[in-house]
């Protein structure tokens, strides 16, 4: 019996915010959308071409208040080929929370306050 990770779970309070940080951060798309037909979530799986590892993220209609993150002591890692050039975007766009230069990685923050880790390719 094998195992493949194939998605984890994000939920928000404003899809179309969370969409475009996606997009403009980590070049994130929507390659699948679910709809309830009664309007009450909805869901977008997002990816690029570098994995087919994918972020499914879920907007319910009737969530009004911020999600509690607990100690968030979780997160979802990317690694990139062009590290100061990742970094420098990130530093611009103000979404840089956490960085540990002696392990060589940081952490950008998304508009619900998930961690995203930003190491380089060793």
């Amino acid at each position: 019996m094998k195992f493949k990770m194939y998605h984890n779970n994000f939920n928000v309070l404003d899809l179309e915010k969370s969409l475009a940080f996606y997009e403009e951060a980590l070049d994130l798309k929507v390659v699948r959308e679910i709809d309830d037909p009664e309007g009450s979530y909805k869901l977008r799986f997002l990816a690029n071409d570098e994995s087919s590892h994918q972020l499914e993220l879920t907007w319910l209609r009737d969530r009004k208040e911020p999600y509690d993150l607990g100690d968030n002591e979780f997160h979802l890692a990317f690694q990139t080929d062009d590290y100061e050039a990742a970094h420098a975007k990130h530093k611009e766009m103000g979404v840089i929370c956490y960085e540990n230069t002696a392990m060589g990685i940081y952490f950008i923050c998304d508009p619900d306050g998930y961690w995203l880790e930003i190491v380089p390719r060793r």
